[in-house]
C-alpha cells in the first residue's frame, strides 16, 4: 500500500501589482514536484507533493500588471494555515515606500509567520516582509532596482543585494530571492527542503533551470540615481555623463557647478546619495560593460577609454563592483549578446 503523504501547502500572495510570470511560474514549478518527472519519463504521473493556492485580499478576479487576469483561490482570511507563504514580486516605483498600501496583506503575513509558516519572497516581495517587521535585524536581498526602497524605508534591515538567495531568521524560516528569474532558485530550495533534493533536481531538469551562482551584481545597473532636483548638481551630472573619462573629474564637476570643491562634494552627496567620485566610477564602469559586451578591445584599451590609466586598478574596481572580472564579464555577457543576435536573424 502506497504511503499517504500529506501535501505541503503553499500560499502565494497576489496583490493587484503582482508580476504574473513569477506568480504562475512558481505555481508551475512547485506543483511539478513529485508529479511530472514520472509522467515525462514513464508516462505515469506521480503524486503531487506541493499544493498551491493563490491568495488575495478579495475573492473577485482582478487585472494584474501587464493586464493579466488573476483569479484567487481564496481570500486572506479564508486561507487555511499554510506551510509556506510565497510573495512574488510586484510593481512599485523604485525608491518609493509602500507604507499603508497593503495593510490587510501585512497583517496576514504576520499571522502566518506567528503560526509557524516559512516566509519566502522574490524580488520586490521582500518589501512586504520588511513592512511586516519580519526582516528587522536580518540580512536581506532584493532586486537591485529596489535597494533604496528597502534600505531607506527599513533601516533595521541589513541589505545585501549582491546575493541571489538568503536564508535568515529563527529556524531559517525566512528565505529571500533577489531579482529577475532568481525566483526559480527559490522554488528549487523550497522543493528540496520540504519534499527532497531528488525532486528538486527533477524539477530543475524538467524546466531547464540553471542556478544563479554568480549573484546579482553582473546584471545590475551600477547607478540608478535620477537627475538631482538641485539644479547645480544636476548640471554637473549632465556634464559628467559626456565627460566621464576626464582627469580629475570631481574638480571639473565642481568647476562646472560653480561651487568650491568641498562644498560641491557635500551638496552632491546630499542630492544623489553618492559621493562624486563614486558616481564617476559607476558611470565609467557602465560604459566599460558596454565595451566588453559589444567590442573586442583589449582590457588595457577599455580601461584607457573610460578614464583609467592603470588597467590593474580598473580590473580590481570592476570585480569589486560587478562581482566578476572584466574578462569573465566579456565571456558571459558578450557571448550572450552574440547568441541572441545570431538567433534573432
Amino acid at each position: 500500500m502506497a504511503e499517504d503523504i500529506r501535501p505541503i501547502t503553499v500560499a502565494l500572495l497576489a496583490v493587484p501589482e503582482v508580476t504574473a510570470s513569477t506568480l504562475f511560474g512558481m505555481v508551475d514549478l512547485l506543483s511539478s514536484a513529485g508529479r511530472d518527472w514520472g509522467f515525462l519519463t514513464r508516462g505515469e504521473a506521480g503524486a503531487q507533493r506541493m499544493q498551491t493556492r493563490v491568495v488575495a485580499r478579495q475573492s473577485e478576479g482582478f487585472r494584474a500588471s501587464n493586464n493579466v487576469w488573476i483569479r484567487p483561490d481564496c481570500m486572506l482570511d479564508e486561507c487555511p494555515d499554510p506551510d509556506i507563504v510565497c510573495i512574488p514580486d510586484f510593481f512599485v516605483t523604485p525608491g518609493s515606500g509602500i507604507g499603508g498600501l497593503f495593510g490587510p496583506e501585512v497583517e496576514w503575513l504576520k499571522r502566518c509567520h506567528q503560526r509557524g509558516a516559512l516566509m519566502a519572497s522574490a524580488c520586490s516581495g521582500a518589501l512586504l516582509l520588511a513592512e511586516a517587521g519580519l526582516l528587522d535585524g536580518l540580512e536581506a536581498t532584493i532586486h537591485w532596482g529596489y535597494i533604496r526602497s528597502l534600505s531607506d524605508y527599513y533601516p533595521k534591515v541589513r541589505v545585501n543585494a549582491a546575493r541571489v538567495l538568503i536564508t535568515e531568521g529563527a529556524g531559517h524560516r525566512i528565505i529571500l530571492a533577489g531579482g529577475g528569474t532568481s525566483w526559480q532558485d527559490l522554488a528549487l530550495v523550497l522543493i528540496a527542503r520540504f519534499v527532497g533534493l531528488k525532486q528538486a533536481m527533477e524539477v530543475a531538469r524538467i524546466y531547464l533551470v540553471t542556478w544563479h551562482d554568480f549573484g546579482q551584481l553582473p546584471f545590475a545597473a551600477l547607478t540608478s540615481s535620477p537627475a538631482a532636483e538641485d539644479a547645480l548638481v544636476r548640471k554637473s551630472q549632465q556634464w559628467i555623463a559626456d565627460n566621464y573619462s576626464v582627469r580629475s573629474p570631481v574638480a571639473k564637476m565642481a568647476e562646472v557647478s560653480g561651487l568650491p570643491e568641498r562644498s560641491f562634494i557635500r551638496r552632491f552627496r546630499k542630492a544623489t546619495g553618492y559621493t562624486p567620485i563614486k558616481y564617476v566610477h559607476t558611470l565609467r564602469l557602465e560604459e566599460a560593460k558596454q565595451h566588453l559586451e559589444t567590442g573586442a578591445l583589449p582590457l588595457e584599451a577599455v580601461s584607457s577609454e573610460i578614464g583609467y590609466e592603470d588597467a590593474s586598478f580598473f580590473s580590481r574596481l570592476f570585480r569589486r563592483s560587478v562581482g566578476m572580472t572584466p574578462a569573465a564579464y566579456r565571456r558571459r555577457f558578450g557571448g550572450l549578446r552574440k547568441a541572441i543576435a545570431k538567433s534573432s536573424l
